[in-house]
């Protein structure tokens, strides 16, 4: 059987899907990093909602699954900007999801920590951004779930400097109960964080940000670096105090940035591992062994997927994750909170499609061929 793909330029090609997926079995946590996916929500294809209207969530779809990253030993990072905060989901949604997301943990004992940030407001004082963050921590807190304190652009523009980056967030985490994970995004997944840490320039906002946690090291767990640039994480990794971890959210040069150097070496917390989880997690369990070389040789070829779907603007790469997840089997559609589904092309869709068939991420290749041919027939390619 083959299938007809469509390429950037318009024209059609002929492409002969797989047809055995890998063999990937769920599996015990892991040993020598702490792992977690950054889970996407699945939208309710059956409310009758607008994009800018509150997000209708399937919520049984939705648990189901964060129990599938579970099974194969990952953490979930709830309510981060995979599942759309901000660009669909709205902080109501997010609190129901937290606590639902937390309750499941609980029930399966699986391992989950959640996204704190200001989205309940537009902006404000630093006082009033305070308090929005004080609020969100509280839900994270009461859920029983870690909390990872996520970049806020209420924050980013009501900051005059760095000073006041270093007041918030030195008052959160005195606050905080247990340690917390520190995120920093940059704007290429969010234009509006722009200049975080009181500074443009990288070195200075560094700066900045290793004074946050230097102040208060027994309240930081870890960080999330999200600049999709390895030199500066590795650096940045190595200026961090004893016992605080460093979590790559380079979703370009993970591979690397786990396996590390003779220095030190980068847990994860990762949009790419949604997609991504099975295979990931049959890596991390190879690294466990002390098999390098055969943790890379898992985990190299899925970059090519990575940066395809998180290519400019990186911010719509969830529509990616997404498509991804219908073609697995994960959901029954190719619906998005906030209609985020029409984000990106046909082509990037059939290359992501080609991708992810080539890697043997489709538990069922024929489903995920025929949900393409499916989608590709509303678009008017007949095969």
């Amino acid at each position: 059987m083959t299938i007809r793909l469509p390429d950037p330029g318009g024209a059609l090609r002929t492409y002969e899907p797989r047809t055995e997926p890998l063999a990937l079995t769920p599996g015990a946590p892991f040993t020598s990093r702490t792992v977690f996916s950054a889970a996407h929500v699945v939208a309710d294809p059956y409310a009758d909602v607008t994009p800018d209207a509150p997000a209708a969530v399937d919520w049984d779809a939705t648990l189901a699954f964060r129990r599938h990253l579970w099974s194969h030993g990952l953490g979930v990072a709830e309510a981060m900007d995979t599942a759309q905060r901000g660009m669909g989901l709205d902080w109501a949604g997010a609190a129901e999801l937290i606590r639902r997301s937390a309750a499941e943990a609980k029930a399966v004992g699986g391992r989950i920590a959640c996204g704190v940030g200001t989205d309940q407001i537009a902006s404000g004082t630093l006082e009033e951004v305070r308090a929005a963050y004080e609020e969100q921590l509280a839900v994270v807190e009461e859920s029983g779930a870690q909390a990872i304190l996520m970049a806020s652009r209420a924050l980013a523009a009501a900051a005059k400097g760095p000073e006041d980056y270093l007041e918030v967030y030195g008052h959160l985490l005195r606050q905080a109960s247990e340690p917390v994970v520190l995120h920093w995004l940059g704007p290429m997944f969010d234009p509006a964080l722009e200049g975080y840490w009181g500074s443009s320039d990288l070195d200075t906002a560094t700066d900045t940000f290793l004074e946050v946690i230097a102040a208060h090291p027994d309240k930081v767990d870890g960080i999330k670096v999200s600049l999709l640039d390895a030199r500066r994480e590795i650096d940045l990794r190595r200026r961090l105090p004893d016992g605080v971890r460093c979590y790559t959210g380079d979703d370009f040069n993970y591979p690397e940035l786990i396996a590390g150097d003779e220095k030190g070496f980068s847990h994860a917390l990762l949009g790419i591992f949604d997609p991504l989880g099975p295979l990931a997690a049959e890596a991390v369990r190879v690294l466990d062994t002390g098999n390098t070389a055969g943790f890379r040789a898992l985990l190299d070829p899925t970059v090519e997927l990575s940066r395809h779907l998180f290519q400019a603007p990186t911010r719509f790469y969830k529509t990616g994750v997404v498509f991804l997840a219908w073609l697995a089997g994960h959901q029954s559609h190719f619906t998005m909170v906030g209609g985020l589904q029409s984000a990106r092309s046909l082509p990037h869709f059939a290359r992501a499609y080609e991708l992810a068939d080539g890697l043997g991420l489709f538990p069922d290749p024929k489903l995920a061929e025929e949900r393409m041919k499916n989608l590709l027939a509303l678009y008017g390619v007949t095969q």
